[in-house]
């Protein structure tokens, strides 16, 4: 069963939810379910890409064992990532691993300070024209490591899942790790204190990592270092470095109606095991509801009645 994050604030999230589905009309939408299996909190961020619409949330927190479902207009480009490790101090907003910088729980445009692990999506626009009617992602650690992620297409079973399901933190070279006393995360990265696994580029900052400069800024003269192999090796279907992309991209046609796609953090260590990629992330979750795609009265008078219900419950509630 898909989740919110507890209490009244969870509450008011799904509301907003809602009313942006309610608004948003006739605009196609695909339907993300961002899922926490790790045993940790996270706190998921969104970024969209320059020129493309936002969501109706760019940050919250699940718990173990959370869903939230957020809706993405056609069209939609951008990342998303677990932050972890998080904490108000004096009333500002902050976390170890992928923060965004605001100093608030909520993302706003901001990306994530590496090392993240990141998810990475180009949807089709409505009218099936964008990159050919077809939607593209990946998973990256270009910009570095810090949890297991998933990405798994719902409803159209010509569509692979994706990710990075290992715990790269307990393999990752001394050189590279992020460790913080006491505050490791992973099943074995718990032992060091590595909280995240910083890419060759983050942590050295030359060219030949970077892929940049006159000698290494293109696919021909940026080629695989020691340090790329090692997160090939560990997630061999997730970007390694900047031209990784024969292996590393996936397609999916238009998968907006009746599809859409989960995202899970530490995919499989709800079940005790080291994170691995299940066939699909769909047998796990139920399919969501989708907003309409059309501008049936009867549609839009059904979204309104939702919206209505759900204030009257969250009044109800006391709030």
């Amino acid at each position: 069963m898909v989740g919110v994050p507890a209490g009244p604030g969870g509450a008011l999230l799904l509301l907003s939810l809602f009313c942006f589905s309610f608004l948003q009309g006739a605009r196609p939408e695909t339907m993300f379910t961002i899922t926490n299996s790790c045993s940790y909190p996270v706190w998921p961020g969104i970024l969209s890409n320059a020129g493309t619409p936002p969501p109706p949330t760019t940050g919250f927190a699940l718990s173990p064992g959370q869903s939230l479902p957020v809706p993405l207009a056609a069209g939609w480009s951008g990342r998303l990532w677990a932050r972890t490790l998080c904490a108000y101090n004096n009333s500002s907003f902050s976390c170890v691993t992928g923060d965004c910088g605001t100093g608030t729980l909520e993302c706003s445009g901001h990306g994530a300070a590496p090392p993240a692990t990141l998810a990475e999506f180009t949807l089709s626009s409505n009218t099936g024209a964008g990159a050919g009617g077809l939607d593209f992602y990946d998973v990256s650690l270009v910009d570095g490591y810090n949890v297991p992620v998933l990405v798994a297409p719902r409803g159209n079973a010509s569509c692979r899942a994706t990710g990075c399901p290992a715990d790269v933190n307990a393999a990752c070279p001394r050189e590279l790790s992020v460790s913080v006393a006491g505050g490791g995360v992973g099943p074995s990265g718990a032992a060091r204190g590595v909280v995240a696994c910083r890419s060759a580029c983050g942590a050295f900052g030359t060219a030949e990592y970077c892929c940049s400069g006159p000698d290494h800024g293109t696919p021909n003269t940026c080629a695989p270092t020691a340090y790329s192999k090692f997160f090939k090796a560990e997630c061999p279907e997730a970007y390694s470095y900047a031209y990784d992309d024969a292996s590393s991209t996936f397609t999916c046609a238009g998968n907006g109606n009746g599809g859409g796609y989960d995202v899970v953090f530490c995919p499989g260590e709800s079940s005790g095991g080291k994170a691995s990629p299940p066939a699909s992330a769909a047998a796990a979750y139920p399919p969501m509801a989708f907003s309409s795609g059309g501008a049936n009265p009867a549609t839009t008078t059904s979204h309104a009645v939702i919206a209505v219900l759900l204030l009257l419950f969250i009044i109800n509630l006391g709030l």
